[in-house]
């Protein structure tokens, strides 16, 4: 689950581990969507969470490919 995922763990995690991790949190936002739509969520700050995960991952992944553009073009 997303649940306590640090920035600085994401950071760390190879582009396999974070498309990994990616396709699950979008799954598990999807879960949460459903349940909240069924008036089944307890934790209704869980959405937000995993929303925040999935942007930080992404944040990553953009940063690791300007970085690779960069020494291409160097």
């Amino acid at each position: 689950m997303a649940k306590g995922v640090q920035p600085q763990e994401i950071v760390n995690m190879s582009a396999a581990e974070l498309a990994a991790k990616l396709d699950e949190s979008y799954r598990e936002l999807f879960n949460l969507r459903f349940q909240r739509a069924q008036n089944q969520l307890t934790d209704t700050n869980s959405v937000t969470r995993v929303r925040k995960v999935i942007a930080r991952i992404k944040t990553v992944q953009r940063q690791r490919e300007l970085a690779a553009q960069m020494t291409k073009a160097e």
